[in-house]
C-alpha cells in the first residue's frame, strides 16, 4: 500500500458524518458510499438556545435523529448514533469529533442561496476553515434538496 493509500485508510478508519432529517441522511449515506469508511458516527445536533426557546421540543428532535439515524442505515447499518445538544452546531461537530476520535469529518452541503448562507454565518465555510482533522466535502447528486 502505497503512502496516499495508507492516508485513505486513516482518514476513513472512522468518519463523523452530521445530518439534519430523514432526507438529508439517506442523501448523505449515498454521497459517502462510494468512499466506503470502516467506521461511521452518525451526528445529529439539537440546537438548543441558552436561555431562549428551542426550535423545536427535545423529543421531537430526538425523534428526528432516530428517523434519520435509521434512513441512514440501510446504507451503512453499523453506524452509530450520536445526539449533541448545542445552540452552536460546528461546535458541536468538533467537540464530537474529538469525543469519539473520529478520523475524518463527512458532510453534504445543503445549499441555499447566498443570502440564507450569509445569515447562517455559513457553516460550511466555518466546519472547513476550522477543523482539527480531514473534512470531507461530499458531492450533491441531481435533484438533492
Amino acid at each position: 500500500m502505497d503512502s496516499s493509500a495508507a492516508t485513505e485508510a486513516e482518514m476513513l478508519s472512522h468518519v463523523l458524518v452530521p445530518v439534519a432529517t430523514e432526507a438529508d441522511a439517506k442523501h448523505t449515506a449515498n454521497a459517502l458510499a462510494p468512499y466506503a469508511p470502516d467506521r461511521v458516527t452518525v451526528l445529529h445536533v439539537v440546537e438548543k438556545g441558552a436561555g431562549s426557546p428551542d426550535k423545536t421540543p427535545v423529543e421531537q428532535s430526538e425523534a428526528i435523529a432516530e428517523q434519520a439515524v435509521e434512513a441512514f442505515r440501510t446504507e451503512f447499518p453499523g453506524a452509530a448514533l450520536h445526539t449533541a445538544y448545542n445552540n452552536d452546531v460546528v461546535a458541536a461537530i468538533f467537540e464530537t469529533a474529538a469525543e469519539i476520535d473520529a478520523s475524518a469529518i463527512a458532510y453534504r452541503s445543503r445549499g441555499g442561496n447566498r443570502l440564507a448562507q450569509f445569515l447562517s454565518g455559513d457553516l460550511s465555510i466555518k466546519l472547513v476553515t476550522n477543523a482539527d482533522r480531514p473534512v470531507i466535502a461530499l458531492p450533491r447528486g441531481d435533484g438533492d434538496d
